[in-house]
């Protein structure tokens, strides 16, 4: 899903991620930072890959168990990311990558996010106040640092 190369056996840069998000799963994703809030919410996208644009046909909410400091942090819940692989794939389908929450700040990737993000996945900010939740962005690990991609419909 993450790389594309111009010529064979030569990984180029990563391309910006096109990521789509049906309006109703974004809909869903700001539902449940608002009801989260103080504290980081968080979750999986599980959908089809391809080499252009995933598509994320389900999102699922998981424990954060970041205890002390949930209202900057998150720890998704382990077993919550093997149920989403098993019925993703028994669905022929697969984890496309990770949601959670940014409880008053933007939809920016925290130095956390980096050093704990993987290479490969979408990474679904969505930034949220105490009234509202606002930007829904994607962003992707290339090289040890994030690139933002595009939502879509």
């Amino acid at each position: 899903m993450a790389f594309e190369s111009d010529l064979k056996g030569v990984e180029t840069a990563q391309r910006a991620l096109r990521l789509r998000l049906p309006r109703t799963l974004r809909a869903t994703l700001r539902g449940w930072a608002r009801a989260g809030y103080p504290d980081e919410t968080c979750g999986l996208l599980i959908g089809e890959s391809n080499s252009k644009e995933p598509a994320v046909r389900e999102v699922r909410r998981a424990t954060n168990l970041e205890g002390s400091r949930a209202a900057d942090r998150y720890v998704l819940d382990p077993v919550a990311f093997l149920d989403a692989d098993r019925d993703a794939r028994e669905a022929g389908l697969e984890v496309l990558g990770f949601w959670h929450s940014h409880p008053d700040s933007p939809a920016v990737p925290s130095e956390t996010d980096r050093a704990r993000a993987w290479v490969g996945y979408a990474y679904v900010i969505v930034s949220v106040d105490a009234d509202r939740s606002s930007d829904v962005r994607v962003w992707s690990l290339d090289k040890g640092t994030f690139q933002e991609g595009e939502v879509v419909e």
